[in-house]
C-alpha cells in the first residue's frame, strides 16, 4: 500500500465521511428491501492495481465468485464505483421485494435488474454524500453490469478498468436475516486521489 496516499488525519476524516455516507445509503436500501441493514465500520486503503483483488479478498473473506456493477462518477474527483456481492446471494434479495423482481417470468433477468438497482442506490448515495461533504457535486453515468460469476482477479484485471491505484472504501451492507453482503469500492486515478487529498485538507482546516 502506498503509505503517502493519505496522512493519518486525512484517512480519519475520509473514514468518518464514508461512515456518514454509508449510513444514508443503508437507510435507502432498508426502504427498498423493507429489511434492517447492518453496517460495518468503513475501512480505507489505497492499493496499486495489481494488489486490489488480493487486498479486497483479505478485507472481505470472499473466495468464491461475485457479481459486480460499475458506475462512473466525475467532478474534479472522478472515477468509478463498484458494488460487489457473492453471485449466489442475489436471489435472496428477490425474495424480499415485489414485482418486477421476485415474480419475474425470467428469474435471471429479475436478479440482474435488482442488482443494478441496489448498486445504483448504494454507489449513488455513498459517492454523492462523500463528495458533497467535500464540496463537490458528482455527475454519474448509468450503472452497468461488469459481470456475473467472476473471481475478484477477473473483476480487477488491468484491461477491464482503467486505473493505476484503487481507493478501497470497504463497507459491508448486510441484511439482518440473510447472508447477503454488498461491498463498495471506489476506483480513481492518481490525479483524483490528489484532488481528494486537497479537499480533505480544506475540510480539516474548517474544523
Amino acid at each position: 500500500m502506498p503509505e503517502a496516499a493519505f496522512t493519518e488525519d486525512q484517512r480519519d476524516a475520509l473514514q468518518e465521511i464514508a461512515n456518514l455516507a454509508m449510513g444514508q445509503a443503508a437507510t435507502r436500501l432498508a426502504r427498498l428491501l423493507d429489511s434492517f441493514i447492518e453496517l460495518s465500520v468503513p475501512r480505507v486503503q489505497v492499493v496499486e492495481a495489481g494488489d486490489a483483488a488480493r487486498t479486497l479478498g483479505e478485507m472481505t473473506g470472499i473466495d468464491d465468485t461475485v457479481s459486480a456493477v460499475r458506475q462512473g462518477f466525475r467532478s474534479d474527483i472522478k472515477g468509478e464505483a463498484l458494488v460487489i456481492c457473492r453471485t449466489d446471494s442475489i436471489a435472496q434479495l428477490c425474495a424480499l421485494v415485489s414485482d418486477p423482481y421476485s415474480r419475474s417470468s425470467y428469474e435471471a433477468i429479475g436478479e440482474r435488474e435488482l442488482m443494478l438497482d441496489v448498486a445504483n442506490l448504494l454507489s449513488g448515495a455513498c459517492v454523492s454524500s462523500i463528495l458533497d461533504q467535500l464540496g463537490r457535486t458528482p455527475v454519474f453515468s448509468a450503472p452497468g453490469l461488469l459481470g456475473e460469476a467472476l473471481t475478484l482477479d477477473e473483476v480487477f484485471q488491468p484491461g477491464t478498468l482503467q486505473w493505476r491505484k484503487a481507493l478501497l472504501v470497504e463497507v459491508n451492507f448486510a441484511l439482518e436475516t440473510t447472508s447477503f453482503r454488498a461491498h463498495l469500492v471506489m476506483l480513481m486515478a492518481e490525479e483524483s486521489i490528489h484532488h481528494m487529498n486537497e479537499a480533505l485538507d480544506a475540510l480539516l482546516s474548517r474544523l
